[in-house]
């Protein structure tokens, strides 16, 4: 990763055409490399989970609806989806200077996938209190993640609901944080497959939250 992190401090600092041009042949050969970090991570996740494929996000921006133009993403970034419609839940890797970090969860729920999910809390939390509260999940994550649809309560909901905090989400995602010297440790491969594996218990419930009704059928 060393020479990715190199690559995108130089990005960052000319994030234009013309330099991206002259240096094309570097950035080609870190694809590469990263081609190959990626898809380790994949064949080890495929171990201990049934993925569906990997996503190997471009480097190029869409600039139409934004307001910075700067024409490229200065992360690489990969995503590794799980078999669906059982299997629920979506891993994710960015590697940026400062800012790298495996995430995972339900960035964007559709409509009937989140009403299920804010019945599910509704109805009982203990379980994803449960796993929430585990020792391992807390050391990679702290908690549970994810901004609020809502400012107060989703229309039908109790505002003074004890989980309105959880029931208001409009996402339900976690998050581990890298500096850029574990970036570039040996093990760094290893604690994202490990981080990727602590998901588990949070995506396997959610899972069966959302392939059956609230009586567990």
């Amino acid at each position: 990763m060393k020479n990715a992190l190199n690559f995108l401090e130089k990005l960052k600092a000319n994030n234009n055409r013309e330099w991206f041009a002259q240096n094309k042949s570097e950035f080609d050969e870190i694809v590469k490399e990263n081609k190959v970090f990626f898809h380790e991570i994949y064949a080890e996740l495929q171990k201990h989970d049934s993925l569906n494929e990997i996503r190997i996000f471009r480097i190029y921006k869409d600039v139409r609806f934004s307001k910075d133009k700067s024409p490229y993403k200065t992360n690489f970034g990969a995503g590794y989806s799980r078999v669906k419609p059982n299997l629920r839940g979506g891993y994710y890797l960015q590697v940026e200077p400062n800012n790298s970090f495996v995430g995972g969860g339900f960035w964007g729920p559709n409509n009937e996938d989140l009403y299920r999910i804010r019945k599910e809390f509704e109805a009982d939390t203990s379980e994803i209190e449960q796993i929430t509260s585990d020792n391992t999940f807390k050391k990679y994550f702290g908690e549970l993640k994810g901004e609020d649809a809502v400012k107060s309560a989703p229309k039908g909901f109790d505002k003074n609901h004890p989980a309105i905090n959880l029931i208001k989400k409009g996402q339900f995602v976690v998050k581990r944080t890298f500096t850029n010297e574990e970036v570039l440790s040996v093990d760094f491969q290893q604690e994202v497959i490990k981080t990727f594996l602590a998901m588990r218990p949070f995506f396997d419930y959610m899972s069966d939250v959302l392939t059956t009704d609230l009586n567990g059928e």
